[in-house]
């Protein structure tokens, strides 16, 4: 499995590589660059001279060139410099991805962006994942069951209704007529663990987003894993067992759930880089200011390093846990082997 995992990694080089090109490529052609945002009355020739200092004068190939070594080497030095509080080469006068609204390094607004996602969206993917597994099991195992019908019709109007429709209902009911929480989300609460009254406010800012998105994120989970178990509920080697004397339990977890499981792990693995994308239409009705919040005004603003840098970092995220979601196969089913 080593070596599969070296080669796959390998592989994953010059994937990234077509990928930046094409992300690079749809925004060069874009309209749009820094010059265009500065004063009307600026004289031609002083755009014209800061556009030279951009480098947006150079060919296109040096300039995706140019990006690719901020982008794969620089931005991780730094990440490392300030991390382990080390001086990797030139590490003062280091040149980094500059975002043209906010006129600071793109990866920064990026770092204090993450905490937010991950405090809203990632803790709703990991409870829509931990329910969303065991209710399809047993929506499958009971089929047509009256567990059964309430979880089906509950999962289709968690994935039918969109969440903007829910979220904003939510508002409306909890917030509006009961008073329970507040109706957005205070980004810059800054959670002080040793106290009970700051621990409580980030709870009740976070339990009606988290809700919303967590009946999405288990909607769809839910349905995908009671259709796998289903297909391996009638397999012979379900049958074989059950006649060896097996209880239901064993026959449940050890062998329907195991290769069920190889295809949900897909859609789990390739639904993570989503919590970084972040849930953009729950986070403009909450009010968060998340990666995916994030993402939106800078194309507004037309800003096209930001733009690069975040849709660069999801397609690093996606191509990592595929990779992930591979090896784990190995791991659920033995008969998967990595020549």
């Amino acid at each position: 499995m080593g070596r599969y995992v070296i080669r796959r990694s390998l592989f994953a080089i010059p994937t990234l590589l077509a990928i930046s090109l094409i992300i690079f490529l749809i925004l060069y052609l874009a309209p749009g660059d820094p010059a265009s945002q500065l004063p009307i009355t600026l004289p031609a020739e002083v755009r014209e001279q800061i556009r030279e200092s951009l480098g947006f004068n150079d060919p296109f190939f040096i300039q995706w060139f140019k990006w690719n070594r901020l982008m794969l080497i620089n931005e991780p030095l730094h990440l490392i410099d300030s991390t382990v509080g080390t001086c990797i080469g030139d590490c003062d006068d280091r040149a980094r991805i500059i975002s043209w609204s906010s006129r600071t390094p793109a990866m920064d607004i990026v770092y204090e962006r993450l905490p937010q996602t991950l405090w809203v969206l990632g803790l709703a993917f990991v409870l829509g994942t931990m329910l969303a597994i065991p209710v399809g099991v047993m929506s499958a195992y009971k089929q047509y069951s009256a567990f059964d019908n309430v979880g089906t019709f509950v999962t289709m109007i968690g994935f039918s209704v969109p969440t903007f429709c829910t979220g904003l209902l939510a508002i409306m009911v909890f917030s509006v007529w009961l008073g329970w929480f507040p109706s957005f989300y205070t980004t810059t609460h800054d959670v002080d663990f040793t106290s009970l009254s700051s621990i409580w406010f980030q709870v009740k800012q976070m339990i009606m987003p988290v809700a919303v998105l967590t009946l999405f994120n288990a909607a769809s989970l839910s349905r995908f894993t009671r259709a796998a178990v289903l297909d391996n509920l009638n397999e012979d080697f379900v049958r074989t067992a059950r006649s060896k004397g097996l209880g239901e339990r064993p026959v449940l977890l050890r062998h329907v759930l195991r290769n069920s499981m190889i295809p949900v792990v897909t859609l789990i693995a390739l639904s993570v880089p989503g919590i970084f994308a972040g849930a953009i239409i729950t986070e403009q009705i909450f009010r968060i200011n998340g990666l995916g919040q994030l993402l939106i005004v800078s194309i507004g603003q037309g800003d096209t390093p930001m733009v690069q840098t975040l849709t660069f970092i999801f397609a690093v995220l996606t191509v990592a846990f595929n990779l992930f979601a591979d090896v784990l196969y190995g791991v659920l089913d033995p008969r998967i082997r990595y020549e």
